[in-house]
C-alpha cells in the first residue's frame, strides 16, 4: 500500500513590521538617553513673603548681585551694603570674601543669601561668586582651613537697573 505523505515547508517568519518598528524606535530612545551624569546641587529659591512682616532687629536677608561692571552686595530690607567693581571684567571674588567675612562676624547665625544675576552673566563667575560666598579663610580659622560663610545660597534674576534718565 502506498503511503501519502504531506509535504510540509517551513514557515516564513513575517518580521519587517518588527524591523520598521526597531527603526523607528532605536534613534528616539538614543536621542533621549543622558549620557552624562551631572552633578547636581541642592538649592532653595526665596518664597514668597512678606519684608514687613519678618523684619527684625539683626535680621539680614543677604543678596550679591552679579553686573557685568560690579558685584553689587546688600540687604534686601536694607539696601546696598557695598558695591565692589570687577577687576578685567571678572568679579573680584576676593574682596567679596573679606566683605562676607565681615557681614558674618556681625550676623553669625545667618546661613542663607541670595546670587542674582544678569542674563548675560557666565556660568563660570556665578560659580566663582558662589564659591567666594559658601567659605572663605577668615583670621580665626588656622593657615590653609576655611570658615563657612552662608552656603544656603539661592539662585535668581538680577532686578534691571535703572537707568537715569
Amino acid at each position: 500500500m502506498r503511503v501519502r505523505r504531506l509535504h510540509k515547508t517551513p514557515a516564513h517568519l513575517e518580521i519587517t513590521a518588527f524591523i520598521n518598528l526597531i527603526v523607528v524606535l532605536v534613534p528616539f530612545l538614543l536621542s533621549t538617553a543622558v549620557f552624562s551624569r551631572l552633578a547636581v546641587m541642592d538649592m532653595t529659591l526665596p518664597g514668597p513673603s512678606n519684608a514687613v512682616e519678618q523684619l527684625q532687629g539683626n535680621d539680614l536677608k543677604l543678596e550679591v548681585v552679579i553686573r557685568r561692571d560690579a558685584l553689587e552686595v546688600g540687604d534686601r530690607i536694607g539696601g546696598l551694603i557695598q558695591r565692589i567693581p570687577a577687576l578685567d571684567g571678572a568679579p573680584d571674588t576676593k574682596a567679596l570674601a573679606s566683605l562676607l567675612v565681615q557681614v558674618k562676624a556681625k550676623f553669625p547665625e545667618v546661613v542663607d543669601a541670595s546670587v542674582l544675576a544678569e542674563p548675560e552673566t557666565s556660568y563660570d563667575q556665578i560659580v566663582q561668586v558662589m564659591d567666594a560666598m559658601r567659605s572663605a579663610v577668615t583670621p580665626s580659622t588656622p593657615k590653609g582651613q576655611r570658615s563657612e560663610l552662608f552656603p544656603n545660597i539661592a539662585i535668581g534674576d538680577a532686578p534691571v537697573r535703572k537707568v537715569p534718565a
